[in-house]
This record gives structure tokens, C-alpha cells and sequence, in this order.
């Protein structure tokens, strides 16, 4: 038996990568907070999981125990069960959150302190400097400017949520006609940032103008034992399997001995040389494409865990993907809590 908790939206994908690999006589399981069948449906059993953070520990030890499940993986909020992993392990239970201990979620989800880490192991990361003022803002953007392009991203946060290039040269009004643009004047933006009551914590950093790699990979205490990478250009995606970009995703995922299905992301610079951008210890949103290129990660993952037979791959060359809206017809969740 195998548990995926609440994730993202890609959970439905990590389930259906299970049930593809798994025999019919595994059960999987699977949890959400609200009701969303047509992410947990793939599932055998689908569970409404407590709202309350600290609720939902016991809670999930108890249902685990009670029908007989090995293997939990946790999903968007990782932290919280890596709190309670002595907790699960008393219980007899396998429980995954994308790290070994409390200390690389924090190493990790902090950027500032994931950037100095990473350059002190030698990681090829683009340099950031955190401020927490106007001035620290606007004297850090005078300094960068002068050789490119600069940019700034919150030191948490996901999805890419807060990044901004910054210009001098760009219309004032832009960020607010074409905000997906993220492109914001230099003084509009140090100006705002400085009028916020509670300013949060910024990276300012030089922007790199090459193309994002999105590495998903599978952990266990740090081995990458499969990874696909997709190439991030426009609308469409591409996928491979070694180079530069896999490499250092590979060796990053070792340093920080990440566990489980995770995913670090890098861009390349004006040489096309890649630089990390973060770790997620979590699975990423796109996850679903890599078995386009011949690679069940979800089941690898699975099978593994279970010590079962890992499903086989087969790369395919020159794919390509590209995200589309459908609908998908969904059943009622066989258990609501």
C-alpha cells in the first residue's frame, strides 16, 4: 500500500505514474484537503484530509496504520511531517518528504541561504545579495546594473511568484498593463518596496537571459536513480537526459541529500552556461510530461519504495510538449472524511 498526501496539482499525474507501474493488487491511496477528484479519482481510495497542519499528523499515522499502507509521501507541505518523522517511523511507517531532516528545509527553502550554501560547495549558482530596505534595494541595483541586467525574487515563495526584472528604461505603467510580462521600472519598484509596512525579504540578483531547465528527478539520501530534464522555451518543452543542466541538478541533489521525487531548476547564462535557480523538495507541477520521454518517474518511485520491479525505460528523441486545457470527466471520492 502507498499513500500520496495533498500536493499539487500534479498529484493526479504521480498517481497515475503509480498505478501504470504498480501491480493491481497494490492499493494506492490518496489525500486532499478539499474536495478535488479529478486530482485524487486515479486513486483506489481517496481520502478529505483535516485542515488543521498539526491535525492531519495524527490523523495520517492513524489511517496508515489502520489499512496496512507502507509508504507515505508527503506533498506541499513536507516540513510539517519531517517534523513528526520519529512519529512515523514508531508507527512502522516509510514516510517520504523530499529531505532526511528539518535542517535542509530550511537550507532549501530560503534562497538566500540555499544561493551562499550552494556557492560555498562549488555549485555553479548565480549570486544573489538579500535586502530588506529602499536603500539596501536601490544600492544593490546601482551596483548590478552597471553589467547587465538585473532581477529580484522574494527569498520564499513558489512558482516563480514575485520575480521582476528590473530597468530603468522600462514605461513606469508597464507592470501594471502587462504584469506577466515581469518587467517593472527600477525606481517604480525600489519606490513601492519601500511604502510596504512589511517588506519581506528580496534577492537581487544578475538576470540570466538563457533557457530554463526544470530537472525531475527521484532521490534516495541524496542518488538521483532517475531524472528527466525538460527544457523550458516558449510555450513548448523539450526533454533530456544528460549535459550540463542535468549534471549540476544531479550534483545538487547530492549536496543537500535530498529524498524522494524532487526537482531543482536552473537557467543558463549568456554562454549557455546552466546556474542553479533552487530546489523544490517536493514534486514539481510538470512532472506528468517526463513520461512523454519514455520515463516513469512517479512509478520508478513507487516500485522502489515498495521493493517491487521498477518499471523499464525507453527514451524517446525529439520530443516535444505543450500544455493544454481539457476536461476530464471525474468520479466521487470513494471516502470523505
Amino acid at each position: 500500500m502507498i499513500w500520496f498526501l495533498e500536493g499539487q496539482s500534479s498529484q493526479r499525474d504521480v498517481i497515475a505514474g503509480a498505478r501504470a507501474a504498480l501491480p493491481d493488487a497494490v492499493r494506492i491511496f490518496a489525500s486532499h484537503r478539499q474536495n478535488r477528484p479529478e486530482i485524487t479519482g486515479l486513486a483506489d481510495v481517496a481520502w478529505r484530509e483535516p485542515l488543521d497542519n498539526q491535525e492531519r499528523i495524527g490523523w495520517v499515522i492513524e489511517q496508515a496504520r489502520a489499512h496496512q499502507i507502507r509508504v507515505v509521501l508527503a506533498g506541499r507541505v513536507g516540513q510539517v511531517y519531517e517534523a513528526h518523522r520519529a512519529e512515523f517511523e514508531a508507527a512502522g511507517l516509510q514516510l517520504i518528504t523530499g529531505a532526511l531532516d528539518l535542517d535542509t528545509f530550511e537550507r532549501v527553502d530560503d534562497k538566500a541561504v540555499f544561493t551562499r550554501e550552494a556557492l560555498a560547495a562549488g555549485l555553479a549558482c548565480i549570486p544573489a545579495i538579500e535586502v530588506s530596505t529602499q536603500d539596501e534595494l536601490q544600492a544593490e541595483y546601482a551596483q548590478l546594473s552597471r553589467d547587465g541586467q538585473v532581477c529580484v525574487k522574494p527569498t520564499r515563495g513558489i512558482y516563480g511568484q514575485g520575480f521582476w526584472r528590473l530597468a530603468d528604461d522600462v514605461d513606469p505603467f508597464r507592470s501594471f498593463a502587462n504584469a506577466d510580462a515581469h518587467e517593472v521600472n527600477a525606481t517604480v519598484f525600489a519606490h513601492a518596496y519601500g511604502q510596504s509596512e512589511a517588506p519581506k525579504p528580496l534577492l537581487v540578483m544578475p538576470y540570466m537571459p538563457g533557457s530554463e531547465c526544470s530537472v525531475d528527478m527521484v532521490c534516495e539520501a541524496g542518488e538521483a536513480v532517475a531524472f528527466v530534464g525538460r527544457r523550458k522555451q516558449g510555450l513548448m518543452q523539450t526533454f533530456e537526459r544528460d549535459g550540463a543542466a542535468v549534471e549540476l541538478a544531479i550534483k545538487a541533489a547530492r549536496h543537500f541529500k535530498c529524498d524522494g521525487i524532487v526537482n531543482v531548476q536552473t537557467r543558463d547564462d549568456a554562454a549557455g552556461q546552466p546556474h542553479l535557480l533552487e530546489i523544490n523538495l517536493r514534486y514539481s507541477g510538470g512532472i506528468g510530461y517526463t513520461r512523454e520521454a519514455g520515463v516513469n518517474l512517479p512509478g520508478i518511485f513507487a516500485a522502489r519504495r515498495l521493493g517491487l520491479p521498477v518499471p523499464a525505460s525507453v527514451w524517446r528523441e525529439d520530443v516535444q510538449v505543450k500544455a493544454i486545457t481539457v476536461v476530464v470527466p471525474v468520479r466521487g471520492e470513494s471516502l470523505l472524511r
